[in-house]
């Protein structure tokens, strides 16, 4: 059982690490890009992608789908906002950044779900779900900033994608901190 544990907790950090490296490069790059309406538009659809590929993987190494259902759900929803993006970037802005609220909701609101499963077996997952219910919150913003009148651009997203990055860097540092007294004890 402790094996397990470790192994999950390894599995955890690696992951974690790889979303905030993957979230922080995706804020520097629509910083970069946000004036270029193509290289934007390709950010605004590849980052609910990424959520879903990451999500799937992550479900799959610790069970499957089956025995992850909000992280299977996420995977769906995710998926569906990366199509609903694509959509929605052929409009207007406050239709991307509306779909991008909607999405924050229901990938926080899982993501919560998630850490709340997890600190049962893993623990360490009170950055997981400050982070799920912040991202809920930061979608009733998104989708406040989408019926203005000032047109969004991508940088209404980079900050949710920063602060993404910032979470999931503070539960990859906890948990090897949490591993690392665990071997001295």
């Amino acid at each position: 059982m402790q094996s397990r544990l470790s192994a999950q907790s390894s599995w955890l950090q690696s992951y974690y690490f790889g979303r905030a490296i993957f979230s922080s490069a995706w804020v520097a790059a629509a910083v970069l890009f946000s004036r270029q309406a193509g290289p934007a538009a390709f950010l605004l659809v590849i980052y609910p992608a990424w959520d879903a590929i990451a999500n799937l993987a992550d479900a799959r190494v610790n069970g499957g789908l089956k025995a992850n259902p909000s992280q299977a759900l996420n995977v769906v929803v995710s998926t569906i906002t990366a199509l609903a993006v694509i959509v929605a970037v052929s409009r207007d802005t406050h239709a991307v950044l509306a779909v991008f609220g909607v999405w924050a909701i229901l990938a926080g609101v899982l993501q919560l779900s998630t850490g709340v499963r997890r600190w049962r077996q893993v623990g360490a997952q009170w950055a997981m779900i400050l982070s799920g219910a912040q991202s809920a919150l930061a979608g009733g913003y998104m989708i406040s900033r989408s019926i203005g009148t000032v047109a969004p651009t991508i940088l209404d997203v980079a900050p949710y994608a920063g602060f993404g990055a910032f979470y999931f860097l503070l539960s990859a540092i906890w948990l090897v901190a949490r591993a690392h007294r665990s071997a001295r004890a």
